[in-house]
């Protein structure tokens, strides 16, 4: 599972009911732990002192509440016990969620899942400007909007180096690994 070291708390319970959760939804666990862990580090206390999005998929407030709690509620939930919400919250997303970029902006904006890489961001009520100066790391050439190719190669380059990350730290533990045992048998 990508990311499971990141995991707090539980880990085996944790990725038992995300593998459940990600069945019931169509997709895939490891599209479902990338996005978290992209959104929040995996801690689901995390809060964004701009937004006040909090927790795994950084719940807006207004987000939080049609759901039936509050932000503040969870960020006081431990990882496992806030699953249930982004189960919730991505209930109406299930069978589009065919790929990691489909998950990523079924958290980040909705409305692009499944349009054309030249679709910019936007809707009545929010201007592209406005969702760039917001997301400005989105906005990759710095023309005031975003594109939904925008948002997948800058979401699928970070992806990519957080698991070059991921992938140097186990061969720096299966080498400490290797070293230790060598010690203890000779």
């Amino acid at each position: 599972m990508w990311f499971a070291n990141y995991i707090r708390g539980d880990k085996e319970q944790f990725i038992e009911k995300l593998i459940a959760i990600s069945d019931s939804l169509q997709t895939d666990p490891n599209w479902l732990m990338a996005v978290m862990m992209f959104e929040s580090g995996l801690n689901p206390a995390a809060v964004n002192k701009m937004s006040g999005a909090t927790g795994l998929i950084q719940f807006m407030p207004t987000t939080a509440r049609n759901l039936g709690t509050s932000v503040e509620e969870l960020k006081n939930m431990s990882s496992i016990d806030q699953l249930q919400y982004v189960e919730r919250y991505l209930r109406p997303y299930s069978g589009k969620l065919n790929s990691l970029v489909d998950v990523y902006f079924a958290v980040f904006f909705p409305v692009a899942i499944g349009k054309p890489d030249n679709w910019v961001l936007q809707t009545s009520s929010l201007s592209a400007s406005k969702i760039a100066s917001q997301n400005p790391i989105f906005d990759t050439d710095k023309d005031n909007k975003i594109t939904v190719k925008e948002v997948e190669d800058y979401f699928l380059n970070w992806l990519k180096k957080k698991m070059s990350i991921q992938q140097e730290q186990l061969q720096k533990e299966i080498y400490l690994l290797d070293w230790s045992h060598s010690l203890r048998w000779r």
